[in-house]
């Protein structure tokens, strides 16, 4: 009976897991074992995370790697829902996320090809290590960098109840997190929302225009917008910047200065009238149960769990909750002069 307690998942089954999301999906109310299960379920995560980052720090030790971890909100969890119908709750594979920031491209290649001849018992949830490789080929949107999926597995009494559960890797350059970032303020404190191709359709072009830009001129790469000339991708985004004015806009966003000791078990709470709040916990199971209350009481203010070697690295790897896009700003400018200038 002990070995069989150990192995059972405190969610109990991926059905239950699954009944939830289609409870959610259907608008209707949680009955109590299905909200237990949801919520377990995803606690499990912040456990994953846990135990997974030494793996992941010791890896990156000595090495010009920003790296920071997050649980999924709530609200983005039950949004995704909504927006990939055909998705059962339990197949979510980016409830964990761990955020692994290079200084280039070369540098991120690098490290992949290491990390996937180390020797540790988390599988690859897929055989081509490229499938989510937005690099290779970026998305519609724009969006670059590479994501890969590991399958947790343990062997020790208490971890293997979690064996099964996914972990996703988020890899990105510098200049793709700057831009990712951009994304993400303008997804919050505006109507429109390009990151979940929601709103104005130039706002999406907009960003569109950008990557491209960085791709050519901080990368020596392409974007989805390679049919353009550097002639007609600078005055297309010119153009497209006069009429929406994406780039002031950002400029003229205040940059929330917050400085910090704390690096681990962080919630950041960013309120819908813009005050960035921090809450430090002893420990990860506090920090969830924080998390999760918090949630519960602010349900319209933009809540994360996060985690990092120190706040600094947070602040770089959730500038959004900062409002900080200068990086982005900085980029865009020099990689329009550089263009004009071949020309």
């Amino acid at each position: 009976m002990n070995a069989i307690a150990n192995v059972t998942p405190p969610w109990g089954t991926k059905g239950k897991v699954n009944k939830a999301g289609v409870q959610i999906r259907a608008g209707e109310l949680l009955s109590d074992e299905e909200a237990n299960a949801f919520e377990s379920w995803r606690a499990g995560h912040s456990y994953v995370l846990n135990t997974f980052k030494p793996l992941l720090w010791s890896r990156t030790r000595g090495k010009e790697i920003i790296v920071a971890q997050r649980l999924k909100r709530r609200s983005t969890i039950i949004d995704k829902l909504f927006r990939e119908p055909g998705m059962e709750l339990a197949r979510m594979d980016d409830i964990a996320g761990c955020r692994l920031i290079f200084k280039d491209i070369n540098s991120l290649a690098e490290f992949r090809k290491e990390f996937h001849r180390s020797r540790f018992n988390h599988k690859l949830r897929h055989e081509n290590p490229d499938k989510y490789n937005y690099i290779l080929k970026p998305k519609d949107s724009g969006y670059r960098g590479v994501h890969e999926i590991y399958i947790y597995n343990v062997n020790t009494d208490f971890g293997r109840r979690f064996n099964g559960l996914y972990i996703e890797m988020q890899f990105r350059t510098l200049c793709q997190h700057a831009w990712a970032t951009a994304v993400e303020v303008v997804s919050r404190v505006t109507e429109n929302q390009p990151k979940f191709n929601r709103g104005d359709d130039r706002h999406r072009e907009f960003f569109r225009l950008a990557s491209e830009i960085l791709a050519r001129t901080e990368e020596n790469l392409t974007s989805c917008r390679s049919n353009l000339s550097d002639h007609e991708l600078c005055k297309m985004f010119k153009k497209l910047d006069s009429e929406i004015n994406v780039m002031r806009f950002l400029r003229t966003l205040p940059v929330i200065e917050q400085a910090s000791r704390i690096k681990n078990n962080v919630v950041l709470q960013l309120s819908i009238t813009g005050k960035l709040i921090l809450h430090k916990y002893s420990n990860i199971d506090s920090a969830t149960e924080g998390y999760f209350n918090l949630e519960k009481q602010n349900p319209d203010d933009d809540i994360v769990l996060v985690r990092a070697k120190t706040f600094g690295d947070i602040r770089s790897a959730y500038r959004n909750y900062f409002q900080n896009t200068n990086e982005f700003i900085k980029y865009i400018e020099a990689g329009i002069k550089k263009l004009e200038k071949s020309k």
